[in-house]
């Protein structure tokens, strides 16, 4: 079965380029576009689409107008907005997170109508995808007996390979899962790594106004996102929570008490300062999982300078990035949480994760805040 989307656009060059962009898609169906808010969530009730694209800044009824009649009505139609690469687009996408969106996309600024095709392809392919496998979950455990329904596929979108690891024997796994556990007993973390990518302003909005302004350690954070937009994150999150939360600048000292998050569209690593202070960098290293920044430059930097000083929590997000870091950071002992499936908007990065032995507990969002608060005042899990 086809994902149906409709697309909501005022701009006509837009409208056509999302729609030739989904339409290139196999297994994705367009089902209709609208030029306003009001004419969006009539076409919505008209049509029942499984997701909307949707336009922030529109007439009649803005996007952010659009999502919260979507609510009010109890409507499950999920939404991808679809932003200008501005300040003002970054504050729009987090309150559009907030209102309940699935996920979002910038508008590229392309010399070319078909370049700009295929920049939105590239962007709505992985999210189309793990909407519809959302979606398939969804439908199963709405199912009173458990059976499968039929839902939306976008099984042949292309998949990147999965990197093969090296096997290890039955022996090996054994002494290597026993002087984790010795290790993990009497390691006192001196820092927080978190890694997230969608669903992740909402996750952290909810995750670290939990954690006491006197945590005692800093809070080093990766959330994929593009330039512009982690400002106004930073922002918004830093008048919920009792923690210090800015945008990380390069060459600052890290200090306690504060959450630093990597700037959009660059990469951010832990380095040795004067006098052997930590300082971060901020780097224009090329992207490491097709992202920038990427949580597993950041996570490298701490295990290779820092190793055994750190804990480390994967949140919610597509792929795998942030797992070969985790390997890295387990050789020396770090405490390791995933956040669980049914928490997640994406299980991809906890899944990949726990699929590789790198975690050492999973649990719901709303238990990680104080897991990470018992783990470093206390030095054991």
């Amino acid at each position: 079965m086809s994902l149906r989307v409709l697309v909501a656009d005022d701009a006509v060059l837009f409208r056509r380029s999302i729609s030739d962009a989904l339409t290139s898609l196999p297994d994705v169906v367009v089902v209709g576009s609208a030029a306003n808010g009001k004419l969006a969530l009539q076409k919505v009730r008209e049509l029942k689409p499984d997701l909307l694209t949707l336009d922030l800044e529109m007439p009649e009824l803005d996007g952010l107008g659009v999502l919260d009649a979507l609510r009010q009505s109890g409507d499950k139609t999920a939404v991808i907005v679809v932003s200008a690469l501005t300040r003002r687009g970054g504050d729009l996408t987090l309150r559009a997170l907030e209102k309940g969106a699935f996920d979002f996309i910038t508008k590229p600024d392309t010399a070319s109508a078909e370049e700009s095709r295929e920049a939105i392809r590239r962007e709505l392919a992985p999210r189309l995808r793990a909407l519809a496998n959302r979606l398939i979950v969804r439908n199963i455990l709405n199912r009173p007996n458990g059976a499968v329904a039929p839902g939306p596929s976008v099984a042949r979108v292309p998949t990147p390979a999965p990197v093969a690891q090296p096997k290890a024997s039955g022996a090996n796994l054994s002494g290597i899962a026993d002087r984790m556990s010795r290790l993990v007993s009497t390691i006192k973390p001196e820092m927080v790594l978190i890694g997230v990518s969608t669903g992740g302003p909402t996750a952290l909005t909810r995750l670290l106004p939990q954690l006491p302004k006197d945590l005692g350690v800093p809070v080093l954070i990766v959330q994929h996102m593009p330039p512009v937009f982690t400002q106004s994150l930073a922002e918004s999150l830093a008048s919920k929570c009792a923690l210090g939360v800015r945008e990380a600048v390069n060459g600052e000292t890290v200090v306690p008490n504060t959450a630093y998050i990597a700037p959009g569209g660059r990469q951010m690593r832990l380095a040795l300062g004067p006098g052997g202070n930590r300082i971060l960098q901020i780097t224009d290293d090329p992207p490491e999982n097709n992202c920038r920044p990427a949580v597993d430059y950041l996570f490298r930097s701490a295990a290779s300078l820092f190793p055994g000083r750190a804990m480390a929590v994967i949140l919610t997000g597509m792929g795998s990035d942030g797992t070969l870091g985790l390997r890295l950071l387990k050789r020396h002992g770090a405490f390791v949480i995933a956040q669980d499936e049914a928490s997640c908007v994406v299980y991809g990065m906890p899944k990949a994760a726990v699929e590789a032995g790198v975690t050492d507990v999973i649990l719901p969002l709303e238990a990680i805040a104080a897991r990470i608060v018992s783990t470093v005042r206390g030095g054991r899990p």
